[in-house]
């Protein structure tokens, strides 16, 4: 059996070499016809992408970046959809040393200036159809994917220069080497830079060993747009660095498709946010029989109890939670390699990963928890080799405060608990947690409940001010076809959360919606929901 500790140490010193080479890592390494991706598109045709294309293609792109004068170091934006062509321009960046800046396809032009404003991008790689967005800038260059006409043409430029170009040898940039640049959401405040690390693909290659369990025989399909951290760092860097074959849909996500492709393909490991899930149960009319999954997981938002419940039945496999940031990758998990495996716990989101200690400190001191006190979640560095952070960029303030007892802990910013049995449990973001008439009251305890009604789709529980208790808890339901939101229903739900969870922290006040605002990830804006 697979000695988590032991593995976990292998791959530090393996990504922590002082000559640790991305193009080597991420590409050059693996078996020239062995697949990387097989491109699927909206048709259901597919496209194989080898190795060896990848390393010819992104030799040429390297090359013309350094033509563009990018050198090693410099922040390169890139707003593209998941495509072959996104596969060579980011492994072209990172070949050249660069550093790449994720631009999600969904954002408004604000927030693509904004990121590539902030993080001095001297290049920036678009789509033809995300050229809008863009504003003339003398700061950057635009090079156009899917446009032959633009002056500066992807194609063309990849045909101006050759596979032996000097300007496409690749830069070994070390363990502490930036690969990228990334964005939190900005929900509670100003996005803030997030820099990636080179190590940082130890604990990613951990992750997906370990807590998905992808093995060489698997169909592996992370669904998750690499716009966003779980995408990124689970869809593109851990397959590629482990010379994984997996899928990359070239389209958008409908429920349609996506039963049709893990059909079609026969797809085995599968992971996707909860959104995900939740819109194929509500299409599970449309889901095939048969299907050939193994394991199914899901990060990005908690997951409510109903979903792995549904998932047995029309999956085949019941669907597990993992847990993580933007800025530490993936922290906790209901694993499944057979090496750390348990059986889940109801509403828990798992235990720490090979490579991480977690903790829950006191709300107003440095001061570790028994099991079931809520307070903060945090990562004990001392004992987390896995641990990668290295502080948002040009921001020490923030910086320092997501840090508590003279740098041990990294508070998450998450509200939780933990079990005898090392199992946690989130609760809120720290500043979603409801403080009702002297008690602390989780968003995410109440969902979970509404979610069990049989009318109910989606449920977001938000504090709102009340002049004798500070705080009352309200209730914002999205519900299935058909059903009708009334005085009755409302009832029903609030006496569902005095029975299931707790009879103080029952919604006072019900509202029915027909969707919840959501970040591009999927994640709840609790915050335009107590503007209403």
């Amino acid at each position: 059996m697979t000695d988590p500790a032991a593995r976990v140490r292998r791959l530090l010193e393996e990504y922590g070499s002082p000559q640790a080479c991305a193009a080597d890592l991420l590409c050059d390494r693996h078996p020239a016809d062995a697949v990387a991706f097989t491109v699927v598109e909206t048709d259901l045709t597919a496209t194989d992408l080898t190795y060896g294309e990848l390393r010819e293609r992104s030799t040429r792109c390297a090359a013309a970046l350094a033509g563009l004068g990018v050198e090693p170091g410099d922040r390169v934006g890139v707003l593209m959809g998941k495509s072959a062509d996104l596969v060579t321009v980011l492994l072209g960046i990172w070949r050249r040393g660069a550093v790449h800046v994720p631009l999600f396809t969904a954002f408004a032009a604000p927030a693509v200036a904004f990121r590539l404003t902030s993080s001095g991008a001297k290049v920036v790689v678009a789509d033809a159809d995300q050229l809008p967005k863009l504003e003339p800038d003398p700061a950057w260059r635009v090079i156009v994917a899917g446009a032959s006409d633009a002056e500066l043409a992807l194609d063309r430029l990849l045909s101006e220069y050759s596979a032996d170009d000097p300007g496409g040898r690749a830069v070994a940039v070390g363990p502490e080497g930036l690969l990228v640049q990334l964005y939190t959401s900005g929900t509670t405040g100003t996005p803030k830079g997030v820099p990636v690390p080179l190590r940082a693909l130890a604990s990613m290659q951990s992750y997906q060993e370990f807590a998905l369990d992808v093995r060489p025989e698997d169909v592996y399909w992370n669904i998750a747009d690499p716009g966003w951290a779980y995408g990124l760092y689970y869809t593109l860097l851990t397959p590629l660095v482990t010379g994984t074959r997996s899928l990359l849909l070239h389209s958008g996500f409908s429920a349609p498709l996506t039963w049709q492709v893990l059909e079609r393909f026969g797809v085995t490991n599968f992971a996707a946010a909860p959104t995900v899930y939740r819109a194929l149960r509500a299409d599970s009319s449309g889901a095939p029989t048969g299907l050939a999954l193994r394991r199914a997981s899901s990060a990005g938002e908690p997951l409510t109890p109903d979903i792995p419940a549904w998932s047995v039945t029309t999956l085949g496999v019941a669907v597990r939670d993992h847990y993580g940031q933007t800025e530490t990758g993936m922290l906790i998990a209901n694993a499944w390699h057979d090496a750390v495996r348990t059986e889940t716990r109801a509403g828990s989101m798992g235990r720490p990963l090979p490579g991480f200690a977690m903790a829950i400190l006191a709300e107003d001191a440095d001061r570790v928890l028994g099991p079931g006190e809520p307070g903060r979640v945090v990562v004990d560095i001392r004992s987390s080799p896995a641990y990668w952070f290295p502080g948002y960029v040009d921001a020490p303030e923030k910086t320092a405060s997501r840090y508590a007892g003279d740098g041990r802990w990294y508070v998450t910013g998450d509200a939780g608990t933990v079990d005898e049995d090392g199992f946690f449990y989130f609760s809120a973001r720290d500043d979603d947690v409801i403080i009702m008439a002297g008690y602390r009251i989780g968003p995410f305890d109440v969902e979970s409940v509404l979610v069990l009604h049989d009318s109910v789709i989606e449920a977001a529980v938000v504090g709102m001010p009340d002049e004798l208790r500070g705080e009352v808890v309200e209730a914002f339901v999205v519900l299935r076809a058909g059903a009708h939101g009334g005085p009755e229903l409302e009832a029903e739900l609030q006496q569902l959360v005095k029975t299931k969870f707790a009879a103080h922290a029952y919604p006072r006040t019900v509202h029915f919606v027909d969707s919840l605002p959501k970040t591009p990830s999927g994640k709840v804006q609790r915050f335009l929901l107590r503007q209403r």
